[in-house]
């Protein structure tokens, strides 16, 4: 049984990374078990080493190199899922895309045939094999269920909210139980879809309820191929926001307007914030002076002490090593720097 190691107290800024990282050449060019576990390894080290005080596992399990644009976020899961069948025919391809509901997408990544269930998918085991590793406090990461739904083709419940909610049921089983010292649900899809906010939130709750510890929701607004996909703002989005059941928000803002932190200054006080500050969609590597300004620029108009995160906009997945590793430095470094460290 793995001890699972809590958060620090009393950190301050907490510095942290918001999931996946650039797959090593030499994994992808002789994978196996054993690479996953050693590369795994070496990420968890790279962050430590850089100052990183919850980093994450890089998500290298997920990898598949049939979906580059996506690094497999959706695929990991509802590929093994019962009730799912990957393989995409004609009529399918064709019906996903009268729908209009991702235009970037131009497949459904499964088709729903039957009810859903947890079927082979084992969340656990690859927690497991992280907790095995991190070597002191790490995140484990999912995808939201609302997100999910939104890439499926539904041939059986043939309502979004049952879907939606049939997936947020499978994923709450799923991360109960997991040795990791924070969850955090990634949502992608909602910043361009306000409205849909009471069944993402009543979603997405379920998965964060389910699991025993601190958790996080990440939001942005798409990093499809490294590019923004979903326009949109945070202020439709506040009372959805507010009624998430997270200790703390992973959101995007290192290189959205500036009038996007007026408001979060109406986030519930008891709601951590996490701030983007390192912009992942280009190579320039920040500076820990353009880090420590972020966080006080931020902190004038949402108030002192509202921080207690940093972290990149996104995942580090689409650039080179030598790049995110400079900037996940830069982060660390900035946030020393900021509080006079």
């Amino acid at each position: 049984m793995n001890t699972i190691t809590p958060l620090p107290e009393n950190p301050g800024i907490m510095t942290t990374t918001v999931g996946s990282y650039p797959v090593p050449d030499w994994l992808s060019a002789l994978p196996s078990e054993q690479a996953v576990t050693d590369a795994t390894r070496v990420i968890f080290d790279t962050q430590r080493q850089a100052g990183i005080d919850l980093p994450t596992d890089g998500e290298l399990y997920r990898f598949d190199i049939n979906h580059p644009d996506t690094n497999g976020m959706i695929e990991y899961f509802v590929a093994p899922m019962g009730g799912c069948d990957t393989s995409i025919g004609r009529k399918d391809a064709e019906a996903f895309r009268s729908m209009h509901s991702m235009g970037f997408r131009a497949k459904p990544a499964a088709v729903v045939r039957e009810a859903l269930h947890g079927g082979g998918l084992n969340l656990i085991e690859d927690c497991q094999r992280a907790a095995r590793v991190a070597g002191g406090p790490f995140k484990f990461t999912v995808t939201s269920p609302y997100m999910l739904a939104r890439t499926l083709l539904d041939q059986h419940y043939h309502d979004f909210t049952a879907l939606t909610l049939a997936l947020a049921d499978v994923m709450a089983e799923q991360v109960s139980g997991c040795p990791c010292s924070c969850l955090q649900v990634d949502e992608a899809n909602i910043p361009g879809n306000p409205s849909d906010g009471p069944l993402a939130a009543k979603a997405i709750n379920k998965v964060l309820d389910a699991f025993e510890g601190p958790t996080a929701v990440h939001f942005c607004f798409g990093n499809y191929g490294g590019q923004t996909i979903q326009a949109g703002a945070w202020q439709p989005l506040l009372e959805f926001l507010n009624s998430l059941h997270a200790d703390h928000l992973v959101l995007e803002l290192a290189h959205r307007p500036k009038d996007d932190l007026q408001a979060l200054k109406d986030l519930n006080q008891t709601v951590g914030i996490g701030l983007g500050v390192v912009n992942i969609k280009v190579n320039a590597v920040e500076t820990a002076e353009d880090i420590a300004r972020s966080i006080e620029e931020a902190e004038k108009v949402i108030g002192a002490g509202r921080v207690q995160y940093i972290h990149p906009d996104c995942g580090f997945w689409m650039l080179k090593r030598s790049v995110a590793d400079r900037k996940i430095a830069a982060l660390a470094m900035g946030r020393d720097l900021y509080l006079g460290k």
